[in-house]
């Protein structure tokens, strides 16, 4: 016996909706955002990164974000170069300039740690 109530119609259109949307997503493929992010990412791992060990550079806070360190850390760019500051002081955030010294690369030299010097 096939059920008929509109409650039990409406749940089961929802789900193959929920499906279809999904087939679609997957066949169409990443979305442009998607496929510039990795296009861009592609491209850091082919340069010399635009910043130093050891220096100082000075740069707008794009985002704060948990790092994987476990605090919280302000990123930014340096030449398209991603800079990952930690030790920020309360008060920092998304659109403040800082100045943050280098101390390593993360794997692939695709971005740096930093620590926070101060703000600008």
């Amino acid at each position: 016996m096939i059920p008929t109530s509109p409650v039990t119609v409406a749940a089961a259109a929802a789900v193959v909706l929920l499906v279809l949307i999904g087939v679609v997503n997957r066949v169409r493929g990443p979305s442009p955002e998607a496929r510039e992010s990795k296009r861009a990412h592609e491209a850091a791992r082919e340069r010399e990164p635009p910043v130093e060990i050891g220096e100082t550079y000075e740069f707008g806070v794009t985002e704060l974000t948990d790092h994987h360190s476990g605090s919280e850390v302000a990123v930014g760019k340096v030449e398209g170069f991603v800079v990952f500051t930690e030790d920020i002081p309360d008060g920092i955030g998304k659109g403040d300039v800082i100045r943050a010294k280098v101390l390593s690369f993360n794997e692939g030299r695709t971005s740096a740690d930093a620590t926070f010097v101060t703000k600008a």
